[in-house]
């Protein structure tokens, strides 16, 4: 293959290399005809395949495939099993409507939430990020289709995201932002990666050659192909310098001029374009050889879509209200039970195959219910009648249910909400029905955190997030019992917007937006402040209950080149079947540098029957201790303690216990007159130096003792922290005896 394509190379034309290297119309790439070069075509995605019907009449209708759950949806199942099952179908899709790569999935982090795009995105954790993407890409890529991974990097607003700039410390990019990148690069090597509209740090994401070849291809290790978001070059010409492959879509051949314009003058290495066209060519050859004859199976998939969309909802709150009962009375009130939201607006809009409410559930399983619309799913409007309607049918049941959620046009790709609220119509029928009907349940429909202020005085909370045409299906089976709620939140839901750690920066002045909250995103953030939040992330419920316990480590200290194993047991300690998602969390100890308070490092899902116990394990290595040290341009993981927290959610610490690593791994170390002495006792390096100086401060005061105990030298407080020009100072000790310490 590779000797075939440095063959084809040295056929082509200059015109016909810059050609290949963007799009022939909006979703094909350019063929050469001459040479057997074919062309492959793209469809965008991430939760459904969206291509366009060669036969219809009118542009832009699209051939009805699976709407499955959006990513916020899907990465509450914390199921990288059931990720994969929805990646293979989605392949397998792809296959059948000629698609050669699916635009997805979308993996960048929810830094705030009220970020229009956030459905498509999975969470505000990297490594849940990370894994659960990895999982579709194995998945889609395991049917001989592409993937292409989005949107690289730091794309995490709408509001002016085609020419923004994302300035952020080269350690909040590593840890937040690129992390998920580097995971689904290095496990699973997707086809295609696609830069983002944005800057980073001043520098267009189409011609960032820091990302698209130093961090990319030279440190990860990539082999596929850098694409373009739709129309998100800046200089075509410093793309290709930079490592961008392939434009979409095409300009009509002016950008295709440009190049060539710039290989005759002399500013563009033809050597860079040959790079770009070797890239190209290994894609399209794959992608072609990966082709065969597949047919639609739309109800095999649809059933797949509704157990995707139950093992994703979270169950929020609950007073035992939950499940509903055969012989209640059951009042549905909201439009979306009749006619409920399950995808988000924009690119990733679909035509699905079909779609059932949970109201037409209901009726069709003779439930009983009685239904009163209350309000509207696409307004925010009061209508007296019909919210008295409402609240008279909810005063006459047993249990009210209120499907409430997002309008489609509150959240979408193109911009981002204002807020965080529900429509006030909404918030206000819920605390008018919530006042006569105890047993008030609550069901969303949204993609994106919203404030509860009726949290408190409602009987139970479902999110069923944009849960997918098999949503409405998967609803009635978790209100009614037959499925057990196990999804759990992977992202916070704050009290209110104001209390997220972007709020003072999200959106910028419109040129440039301030990462200033560093890697003080999300549950890194509230947890490590101690701040209230309504539901904290990790969290969810259940109809059964769970106990914790036996917690153990392989051993209990390792070192660099090693991995430690954690362990516990999990019992299912009610009377039905369930799901819980076991969560793993790392806390560094040490005070080395400044860290979050803890970090998710694992994570899994364990089915468990009544008085059943399992054990669950977790592999932990340097790496999963490690933070992004800048004097080294690496993760680094200090020599100390690490607590290990295995828990419910990141508000809760069911069990934990302590490991140490050991590394001989040193940063660099600068001496000056600033230097603390507490720094210079704990680095090997200079630890024996400064001992005639520790003994000084002990002469002086002679309460401190000697001790290699690190709680107390903690203890010893201030006059560990001196620097040493105090000692010059204060002490009278000679400057030039000094300067040969230092030395």
């Amino acid at each position: 293959m590779e000797h075939h394509i440095k063959e084809l190379i040295s056929q082509l034309t200059l015109e016909e290399k810059a050609g290949l290297c963007s799009g022939a119309d909006h979703w094909h790439t350019k063929a050469v005809e001459r040479l057997g070069i074919p062309a492959v075509k793209f469809s965008d995605g991430p939760h459904g395949v969206r291509a366009e019907d060669p036969h219809a009449d009118r542009p832009y209708t699209f051939i009805p495939t699976i709407c499955f759950p959006a990513a916020c949806a899907t990465a509450a199942s914390f199921d990288v099993e059931a990720l994969e099952q929805m990646g293979r179908a989605l392949g397998r899709e792809c296959q059948a409507v000629e698609v050669d790569t699916l635009l997805g999935p979308a993996v960048n982090i929810k830094r705030s939430p009220v970020c229009g795009r956030n459905f498509e995105y999975f969470s505000e954790d990297p490594y849940l990020t990370g894994k659960l993407a990895s999982a579709y890409i194995h998945g889609v890529q395991s049917q001989g289709v592409g993937t292409s991974v989005k949107h690289f990097a730091a794309n995490n607003q709408e509001y002016r995201r085609m020419g923004c700039s994302s300035d952020m410390t080269e350690r909040t990019l590593r840890e937040i932002y690129l992390s998920a990148f580097e995971e689904c690069v290095k496990t699973q090597q997707p086809k295609t990666i696609m830069c983002s509209y944005n800057k980073i740090n001043g520098d267009y994401a189409a011609e960032h050659k820091h990302l698209l070849t130093e961090v990319l291809r030279d440190e990860w290790g990539y082999e596929g192909i850098v694409v373009t978001d739709w129309g998100a070059v800046a200089d075509r010409v410093k793309g290709v310098a930079a490592g961008l492959d392939l434009e979409m879509p095409g300009t009509g051949g002016m950008n295709d001029r440009y190049i060539v314009e710039a290989v005759k003058n002399g500013t563009l290495s033809e050597k860079d374009l040959d790079k770009a066209v070797e890239n190209m060519l290994r894609f399209v050859f794959s992608c072609a050889d990966s082709r065969r004859e597949e047919q639609l199976d739309l109800e095999r998939d649809h059933a797949l879509a509704v157990n995707i969309a139950a093992e994703s909802a979270v169950l929020l709150e609950n007073n035992g209200v939950l499940p509903l009962g055969a012989g209640q009375k059951i009042a549905y009130i909201g439009g979306f039970a009749e006619a409920p939201r399950f995808q988000g607006g924009g690119s990733s809009h679909l035509t699905p195959s079909q779609s059932v409410s949970a109201l037409e559930m209901a009726r069709a399983k003779g439930r009983g219910v009685s239904y009163t619309m209350g309000f509207l799913v696409d307004e925010d409007t009061w209508n007296d009648a019909d919210a008295a309607a409402a609240v008279e049918n909810a005063r006459q049941a047993d249990v009210a249910v209120i499907f409430a959620g997002l309008p489609e046009a509150f959240e979408s790709e193109g911009y981002d909400r204002t807020h965080m609220r529900l429509p006030d119509c909404q918030n206000r029928l819920i605390a008018e029905i919530a006042a006569v009907q105890p047993n008030t349940v609550v069901v969303l429909h949204n993609g994106s955190p919203v404030e509860c202020p009726w949290a408190g005085d409602v009987a139970a909370v479902l999110e069923m997030y944009l849960s997918g045409q098999g949503g409405g299906e998967a609803c009635d089976r978790l209100l009614w019992g037959e499925s057990n709620p196990c999804g759990k939140l992977p992202e916070t839901f704050p009290l209110k917007l104001e209390d997220n750690p972007s709020y003072l920066n999200f959106g910028g002045d419109g040129r440039n937006v301030r990462y200033a909250e560093g890697s003080y995103v999300g549950y890194r953030y509230y947890d490590t402040k101690k701040m209230p939040v309504r539901w904290a992330f990790g969290h969810g419920l259940s109809y059964t209950s769970f106990s914790y316990s036996n917690l153990r480590f392989s051993a209990d200290t390792f070192a660099d080149g090693q991995t430690i194993c954690v362990q516990a047991d999990i019992t299912n300690t009610g009377k039905i079947a369930g799901k819980e998602i076991v969560q793993l969390y790392v806390a560094d100890q040490n005070g080395t540098v400044v860290r979050p308070a803890k970090e998710l490092k694992g994570f899994t899902k364990v089915a468990l029957a009544p008085n059943e116990t399992k054990t669950v394990s977790f592999t932990l290595d340097p790496r999963s201790l490690s933070y992004y040290e800048e004097k080294i341009n690496d993760w680094f993981a200090p020599t100390g303690n690490y607590e290990i927290i295995v828990s419910t959610s990141s508000d809760r610490k069911e069990l934990s216990g302590k490991i140490r690593f050991e590394t001989k791994r040193l940063l660099p170390l600068c001496v000056d007159d600033d230097t603390p002495l507490d720094v210079l006792d704990r680095d090997p390096r200079t630890h024996d130096a400064v001992q005639e100086l520790i003994a000084l401060i002990r002469r002086k005061i002679p309460m401190i003792p000697q001790t290699d105990d690190e709680d107390t030298a903690q203890e010893m407080g201030g006059d560990m922290e001196i620097p040493l020009k105090c000692f010059v100072i204060f002490e009278g000790y000679p400057r030039e005896k000094m300067a040969a310490l230092i030395e």
